[in-house]
């Protein structure tokens, strides 16, 4: 992955020029007037529109598919002006880019005639369209001398009243200056050198007896991420405060009592049934909008009354009913059948028994369904009430049972249609009592985190709301009611079946699928029936304009009031003013319209009413940039970006209301502040049930003054509405608590964000207006997320350039920037059960990498603006500090050593040859049958194996073939091309007996022969295998590399028969011995120089520290071509004399229990792999383990198995495997790692006496500072590291500074450097030695000790002096390797480990390193993914994200990675990747 970091410039301040010209841009818009409508001033109200231009409306909306609920034309006008202004800058953005083939166009077959969608939670919400905003002329003054009243009138300053406007007064502002005072974080981590003038005997005392101090774990938890924040620091000094006076809390009209008014719902449907048991109650319609059922009165009473009589007696048996008084049933009724509904819920009401209605789940896993289960699962419901058609339409099992949904509890489930139930007995009658305190129903609240409440409401609530309903809307017997909303639940349930009930009214219910065959079916039946009153959505209002064609007999003068019930959304009023200039002509009355506020916590909020003696309605157009800040300010200026409210009328009758702060302790808000709307009245829900802390602060709240005391005695409850009480006591609603996204202190609603991202050219790309916004929480702050389906028609250059564009209308509008914008085809997104976007599984989604995007961009540029700060470097302590013994100004110096060899007595016989020539040639003289070798196959047979004698004999054999066929002089390079195996040991030592220098290579694979050819080169013969021999002489080899080219080349399976004259013996033990070529995990190919000395210096540092005898077997399943692998594979048995079982690693594909089988079966007490055949024993063997002990596989004898490594100490996987082989008896001890690089092959490897290895946590942000600071497991940012082996015998390390060169302390992270006499003695290079440094090898300490020659490792890590003692009664030093020094990256001052990058990468998502089924939506996943992980644990923003195929990044033979291979290959475009993912 590469990580870019950048930082994006922001924009200055506007110079005047520029101003001048953004406000001719603005206005321009304004300024043409089209024809037929007439632009006159703002204070005068908007003529109606004459008949031409209505019809052009028409021509502009037939198109009208898309969901127009956030419709205006002012905002679709100032977005388009706000993207003109960028034009001018265009945006030099790399497009992603994807993989051809996966570019395919969805076939049309996906595109669905536009039915029930939105762009939030409500049902396929639309909205209308408005011409310009006509402003009531009283209303907007009134508003802005209001607001200009409400911040002066009552306070003393002195400012003119033109200040208001820029967002509060001067003097406020001088104070804040003065107020905010720098805060300053003392930078200077844990472990920094501090002087002190301590005598420096004592320090050291000090510093000896001073432990590692661990930070206690509690105090961890505290995170110090608070201190490293920018950004979050100082407020913006200029941004607006309220300034208002504190509001005063607002009362409703009294709540008349009327003597007549029934004492509970029941009575009154008593009172009904009985006395006018014809009048129609509700009247059903089919699709075609014909009249399907009129329920009369009388029939709902007497079904009710059966319906009763059954849940109470027919359910369970006499002695054990199921349902008593009380208990909860749920109502599962279809949206098209509110007759059976009200049969069932005033059945229910009559039993006492308490009704949840809820939605009918359409399949086992329907978006939600399974929240809604918890919910009846913890209100104890057992029994579901439903229609016969809605039963029969259930899913069913095979047996015809209904299966139980996904979550819910088990349920009986019941039909309730009259046929299927008994006659109650004529003495039996429902106990109708007056209303109480008992629950009469349970409405169900989906919240912003998907979660389902129960609100529940008591009977005298309902009673009290249906009251104060009547009241307000002035409701009469038998008026006739059109409802076209939900009747399950909110408005739609209050008025079309609860208050109309009360007032024996007739209500006229339009199904939803009837409302989309014809949308204008709700206008006819209010023509048909005259009816007084209709209950709709702005969505229907929309749907009824687009629909209109110049209906001739359309007539609305019976209306008085249209409930618009989504009124409480600011974007509702361009629907409201289309319809009314649509429909003024056709009888509609101006202060018909209605909107109204509701919650489902405290029911209806505020409702407008039009009495003589009432304010107009008002409007207000708000600053957004002051809302984003909680406060209100007419906007003058800034056309762009406003808001534009109506009210939603007074509060209801019986109520107080009052707005108080939306987070902390609920104080009043000022006059010019927005705040929760909280309202206090006996018509309201009483608590979530079952859930008494969120009741609490919902139910319970008692608003605050300034001076703290509560307003009142009684409770209020939260509406989760923001907004505020204007003139009049006029309601205004500006957005919910549930939109509400925090970004950076600033208040933004997803709403307004929906309607500017469909304000920008919506109607070629957005499908049907499906827009979902939330915000995810990344690295402490809020981050903003909007998925959008796109058409399916769509081009890829279209959608990145709708894409971009809504970038920069929501950062011009609403200034805020997004994370993260995705596209995913159309109908793809989680829906609610009335088709609209379900948001919370929308974001489950997004977060777990399951919402398969087709398309992703993501800004993190623009929106993480809380970076910590990046590091300045600290000068390093120079030479001038004090070095007293081994302290650097107060810390231990960094540096240990294995055993001394000099000190070792031991009766090691190969010590007195200086060559291993001359060993080999010793045991095959003194021991020639001792078997050295056995190489097994892939069946765990032996395939082959040698003796101390047959070696030797091969070996000459072999260099009489090398000084006869190949003429070879002394100190000419062989190469050696041999599989793993015994061929490739003698081939080695024949050279040696010839004087030539062997050099190890992996044979090439048939397809890529012509990597092999560079080491190839430079020799001057190659030998290999007869079979070897053919593949490089065959026709796929010619077509690859020049033949010619090569050196001859001899095939050892031909031997000469005589033995040589002489075996060669070097003249000198620092002459080259063999050459170790190996690909560096940087990529490098590099080969290395052992000299003899080295050579058997390094064999007996193996067989010290190992305690390798004769007698001893050692397993060996590792490549036999580079490094400590090689060197255990060909040399250490002839020094040592021990049985080496060789494994070759590539057996292990057949066969991957073959490894753990030989090791079990020679009851091997020491064994060495790599990591990548560990690997496949974990994946491989995982499940097998059980069969495996069946086998007889015992590994209790191992007592050390050696992952032989160049690298940091893969922790994860070498605890893995012990874990899986703990109980075949592989002790958890004996798996340990070494250490190696190119400069010295072995620095540490894990011998069989000396402590076991240790792990240590540490602070991985103090790492990044290159400081060693440790930590207790499982505190926040800890790293485990787990120590390389021990140290060999004869080595030295120190820790230097790579920069600097000077010695370091132990908390300090630095370069390990190595003394040692198995040293290489330098690079080998074919290509010259441009690359290669040679102060690698012969390195000297800056300061200190001045005299040692260092060879350079290139790896960072530190020492730590542990508890533990070695063989040698000394405290035991640790080597921890934290990573190569190459791979590291400079970071905004801080240096990071790729390795730790990658592994939180990996854990983001299930399919990274696992396989992503070709299939671009996954790969797309991944791109937000990668991003917040990044960002959340090492804080870095990723620049590019790339997704290849399984098997690209490039692997050496060790298993590593070759980073800067992939690097280098991205760059030259040679990847093909899946997709690459710019992150502007």
């Amino acid at each position: 992955m590469e990580l870019e970091q950048e930082k994006r410039k922001v924009n200055g301040d506007i110079t005047q020029k520029g101003y001048e010209k953004k406000r001719s841009k603005l206005i321009g818009a304004y300024l043409p007037q089209p024809p037929g409508v007439d632009q006159a001033l703002p204070q005068e109200r908007r003529t109606p529109v004459t008949p031409s231009s209505s019809s052009r409306y028409h021509r502009r909306r037939s198109s009208g598919s898309r969901d127009e609920r956030y419709r205006s034309d002012v905002h679709t006008e100032a977005v388009q002006a706000a993207l003109a202004k960028h034009k001018e800058r265009k945006m030099a953005v790399p497009m992603p880019s994807k993989r051809r083939s996966l570019v395919v166009q969805t076939s049309m077959d996906a595109y669905t005639p536009p039915d029930t969608s939105s762009g939030s939670e409500d049902e396929g919400s639309v909205q209308g369209d408005s011409q310009g905003t006509p402003t009531s002329s009283q209303g907007s003054i009134n508003m802005e001398h209001w607001i200009s009243q409400a911040i002066h009138g009552s306070t003393t300053s002195t400012t003119s009243s033109s200040s208001t406007q820029s967002g509060g007064s001067g003097a406020a502002h001088r104070l804040a200056d003065v107020m905010s005072t720098d805060v300053s974080i003392d930078p200077c981590p844990a472990g920094v050198p501090v002087s002190s003038r301590v005598s420096a005997k004592i320090q050291q005392l000090v510093n000896t007896l001073k432990r590692p101090k661990r930070p206690p774990l509690r105090e961890f938890f505290v995170d110090d991420f608070e201190e490293l924040l920018e950004g979050k620091m100082t407020p913006d000094p200029n941004q607006p405060k309220p300034e208002g006076a504190q509001m005063l809390a607002m009362r409703g009209e009294q709540l008349g009592v009327v003597t007549n008014w029934p004492p509970s719902l029941e009575a009154a449907l008593q009172r009904w049934g009985t006395i006018s048991p014809k009048a129609p109650c509700l009247t059903t319609m089919d699709t075609n909008g014909k009249p399907l059922y009129i329920l009369t009165y009388g029939k709902l009473w007497t079904r009710s009354m059966k319906v009763a009589y059954n849940i109470l007696h027919k359910l369970g048996t006499k002695q054990e009913p199921m349902v008593r008084p009380g208990d909860r049933v749920t109502l599962v009724f279809p949206n098209n059948d509110p007759a059976a509904f009200m049969v069932a819920f005033y059945g229910c009401l009559l039993a006492e028994v308490v009704p949840v209605p809820i939605e009918v789940p359409l399949t086992r896993k329907d978006a939600g369904s399974q929240q809604i289960g918890f919910l009846l699962g913890s209100c104890g419901v057992t029994v579901a009430l439903t229609s016969d058609a809605c039963h029969k339409g259930l899913p069913k099992s095979p047996t015809g049972e209904i299966p139980q949904f996904k979550g819910w509890p088990k349920l009986l489930w019941f039909v309730t249609e009259s046929k299927h139930l008994s006659k109650p007995p004529r003495d039996w009658f429902p106990h109708i009592k007056d209303a109480n305190n008992d629950t009469a129903y349970i409405e169900y609240k989906t919240c912003k985190d998907g979660s389902v409440l129960g609100v529940t409401v008591t009977r005298i609530a309902l009673l009290t709301h249906c009251q104060a309903l009547t009241q307000a809307c002035g409701y009469t017997e038998a008026e006739t009611i059109v409802n076209v909303l939900d009747f399950k639940k909110d408005v739609g349930l209050w008025h079309g079946i609860l208050t109309s009930v009360m007032n024996m009214m007739h209500v006229i219910s339009i199904p939803y699928s009837l409302m989309k065959v014809n949308p204008l079916s709700w206008i006819q039946k209010v023509c048909q029936y005259k009816a007084k009153v209709a209950c709709v959505k702005s969505r229907d209002m929309h749907w009824a304009l687009v629909a209109h064609r110049d209906q001739r007999d359309i007539n609305l003068s019976s209306l008085r009031m249209l409930i618009v019930a989504d009124g409480a959304n600011p974007w509702s009023i361009s629907s409201c003013d289309a319809f009314l200039n649509v429909f003024q002509s056709k009888g509609l009355r101006q202060e018909v319209i209605c909107p109204c506020a509701s919650s489902p916590e405290a029911l209806t909020v505020a409702i407008r009413r039009y009495c003589p003696g009432t304010p107009p309605p008002g409007r207000g157009v708000l600053s957004m940039h002051g809302l984003t800040y909680g406060v209100i300010r007419v906007d003058s200026e800034e056309k762009l970006s406003v808001l534009t409210v109506q009210d939603v009328g007074l509060v209801m009758p019986g109520a107080i209301m009052c707005s108080v702060k939306p987070d902390g302790i609920p104080q009043l808000c000022k006059t010019d502040e927005i705040g929760e709307l909280c309202v206090c009245a006996i018509a309201t829900g009483t608590s979530y049930y079952g859930l008494s802390g969120m009741t609490k602060n919902t139910f319970e709240v008692f608003p605050m003054t300034s001076s703290g005391g509560p307003i009142t005695e009684y409770p209020f409850i939260r509406t989760g509405l923001l907004g505020f009480i204007g003139p009049g006591g006029l309601v205004f609603v500006i957005g919910k608590m549930d939109g509400l996204m925090v970004v950076s202190g600033r208040r933004h609603n997803a709403d307004d964000i929906v309607a500017t991202a469909l304000a920008v050219e919506p109607m070629k790309f957005v499908y049907r207006g499906r827009i979902a916004v939330f915000s995810v929480s990344v690295l402490h702050d809020e981050r903003i997320v909007i998925v959008a389906e796109q058409r399916p028609d769509s081009t890829e250059e279209d959608s990145f350039q709708w894409m971009s564009r809504v970038l920069q209308a929501i950062d011009s509008i609403h200034q805020v920037g997004v994370y993260c914008l995705a596209l995913v085809p159309a109908n793809t997104l989680p829906k609610t059960p009335l088709g609209g976007i379900h948001l919370s599984e929308t974001k489950q989604l997004f977060l777990e990498g399951s919402l398969h995007p087709c398309n992703v961009l993501m800004c993190p540029h623009t929106c993480v603006t809380n970076l910590p700060k990046p590091r300045q470097k600290q000068p390093e302590i120079g030479p001038a500090s004090v070095m007293v013994g081994n302290l650097v100004s107060g810390k231990r110096i960094a540096q240990a050593s294995g055993r001394d060899l000099g000190q070792i007595e031991d009766n090691d016989q190969a010590r007195k040859f200086l060559f291993l020539s001359e060993v080999l040639q010793w045991r095959a003289q003194t021991t020639p049958d001792h078997v050295l070798y056995t190489l097994l196959n892939c069946r765990g047979t032996i395939a082959n194996s040698l003796t101390c004698v047959q070696l030797h004999k091969r070996a000459e054999k072999i260099a009489v073939m090398l000084m006869e066929r190949g003429h070879l002089q002394d100190g000419d390079h062989v190469a050696l091309v041999y599989p793993p195996g015994i061929d490739l040991i003698a081939a080695f030592y024949g050279c040696l007996y010839a004087g030539c220098v062997p050099i190890t290579v992996r044979p090439p694979h048939p397809q890529n022969i012509a990597t092999t050819l560079p080491t190839v080169s430079r020799s001057a013969c190659l030998m290999t295998t007869q079979l070897i021999c053919k593949l490089l002489r065959s026709r796929e080899a010619a077509a690859a590399v020049d033949v010619r080219t090569w050196p001859p080349v001899l095939d050892t399976d031909d031997l000469p028969k005589k033995r040589p004259a002489q075996i060669y013996k070097p003249s000198n033990p620092e002459t080259l011995a063999y050459l170790d070529f190996s690909v560096s995990t940087t990529g490098m190919l590099a080969g290395v120089k052992m000299s003899h000395a080295a050579t058997s210096a390094f064999c007996r540092s193996i067989k010290l520290q190992c305690e390798l005898y004769p007698s001893r077997e050692v397993a060996i399943c590792l490549d036999p071509y580079c490094g400590l692998g090689f060197v255990l594979w060909c040399l250490c048995s002839v020094y040592s004399g021990h049985q080496s079982i060789l494994i070759p690693p590539s057996e292990l594909e057949t066969n991957p229990a073959l490894w753990l089988l030989a090791v079990s079966q020679y009851k091997v007490r020491d064994t060495f792999c790599s990591y990548s055949v560990m690997e496949l024993c974990t994946k491989g063997l995982g499940s097998q383990t059980e069969s495996l002990k069946a086998r007889g596989l015992d590994l209790s004898r191992v007592r050390t198995c050696v992952v032989v490594a160049e690298e940091r100490p893969r922790i994860a996987l070498t605890q893995s495997f012990s874990k899986l082989f703990k109980d075949l008896g592989l002790h958890p001890r004996a798996v340990s790692t070494s250490l190696g690089c190119r400069v010295n092959l072995a620095i540490c490897l894990q011998g069989t006496s000396g402590p076991d290895p240790t792990t240590v946590y540490v602070d991985m942000r103090a790492l990044r500072h290159d400081r060693v600071r440790l930590v207790e497991r499982g505190s926040p940012h800890s790293l485990p590291l787990m120590e390389s082996g021990k140290i060999l015998p004869g080595v030295r390390i120190i820790i230097a500074n790579p920069e600097t060169k000077g010695p370091l302390g132990d908390s300090h992270l630095g370069e390990i450097w190595v003394h040692s006499t198995h040293n290489a003695s330098g690079y080998f290079t074919i290509y010259g030695d441009e690359s290669l440094q040679s102060d690698h090898f012969n390195s000297r300490l800056s300061f200190g000790d001045t005299q040692t020659i260092w060879a350079r490792t290139g790896y960072l890590g530190f020492l730590r002096r542990t508890e533990l003692t070695d063989a040698n009664g000394e405290r035991h030093d640790a080597l921890y390797v934290v990573g190569a020094l190459d791979e590291a990256m400079e970071l905004r001052g801080m240096r990071y480990h790729p390795i730790d990058i990658e592994t939180s990468v990996i854990r983001a998502h299930k399919s990274i390193t696992e396989c992503i089924n070709q299939n671009l939506l996954e790969s797309l996943d991944l791109v937000p993914l990668v991003t917040n992980v990044v960002l959340e644990e090492h804080y870095l923003i990723v620049g590019v994200v790339v997704v290849v195929d399984i098997g690209v990044i490039p692997i050496n033979s060790r298993g590593e990675k070759q980073r800067m291979h992939l690097r280098d290959g991205f760059l030259a475009d040679q990847l093909d990747p899946i997709y690459v993912a710019y992150n502007m």
